[in-house]
């Protein structure tokens, strides 16, 4: 692995970097890090489950680490970036058994949350990751490693001045077109009409990715959180960006 105290690249858990004088230094970030208070199932779920299917934030910056060892095979690889709950990653692993699918988290009692929803519908295949998504598509997945990338409902942050804090920029456009696989996908969807808009400018932008708004993926479940925003008067959007070329299999 690099030689993160010599600052060569930024830590795997940008919310713990500090300055040469031992400072906490401010970052950017698409998330923020919310209550990790656990309902009784939460941790139950937790207690029974995160050995085998969490990977600790520590681990990836562990000399010689592997995505392939912690899911036990070479396969397919799914990445979501964002699981909430775990109400789209459970239906969607499900119906890939043949695949890994690694799924980003920040909010603990939504990687418990998902724990469970995993253990009821028997999916093994999924292994779950509170690091930055965006420092370890850089620095822990190689290019051309991913087959989908998934990014759904990612936070908006729908005041002006947050903006910089969202998610699809141009750099993580780039940087996500060169971890997909030829062949490979990024589905995305949101129900800010705003976010979506700026949604489709970057990823047009994007020489590496062709695509657009699709008619809605019928194998996303409709999850809690997109009913809420369907109460509130918001409407999803589905977008769909490929990486040219022939897959692999």
């Amino acid at each position: 692995m690099e030689d993160y105290e010599a600052g060569k690249v930024s830590p795997a858990r940008p919310h713990h970097r500090l300055s040469a004088d031992g400072r906490r230094m401010r970052e950017v970030l698409s998330y923020s890090r919310r209550g990790s208070r656990l309902t009784d199932r939460q941790a139950q779920a937790w207690a029974a489950h995160h050995e085998a299917w969490v990977v600790p934030e520590a681990d990836v910056e562990q000399p010689g680490f592997s995505w392939a060892e912690r899911f036990g095979r070479e396969a397919p690889l799914a990445v979501e970036i964002g699981s909430g709950v775990g109400e789209a990653t459970a239906a969607l692993a499900a119906r890939r058994p043949d695949w890994n699918v690694l799924a980003f988290e920040v909010w603990h009692p939504g990687v418990a949350s998902t724990l469970a929803l995993l253990a009821d519908a028997g999916v093994e295949n999924v292994r779950l990751c509170g690091v930055d998504a965006a420092w370890s598509l850089e620095h822990l997945l190689a290019p051309g490693s991913v087959r989908e990338l998934w990014t759904f409902f990612p936070d908006p942050w729908p005041k002006t001045r947050h903006h910089k804090r969202r998610l699809v920029t141009p750099p993580f456009a780039a940087l996500a077109a060169s971890r997909l696989e030829p062949g490979g996908c990024w589905r995305l969807a949101t129900d800010w009409s705003a976010y979506a808009e700026q949604m489709v400018e970057v990823l047009d932008a994007e020489p590496g990715l062709t695509g657009g708004v699709v008619d809605r993926w019928d194998e996303r479940p409709v999850t809690r959180f997109e009913r809420k925003g369907l109460a509130a008067g918001r409407a999803a959007t589905d977008l769909r960006y490929d990486r040219p070329g022939q897959p692999s299999s």
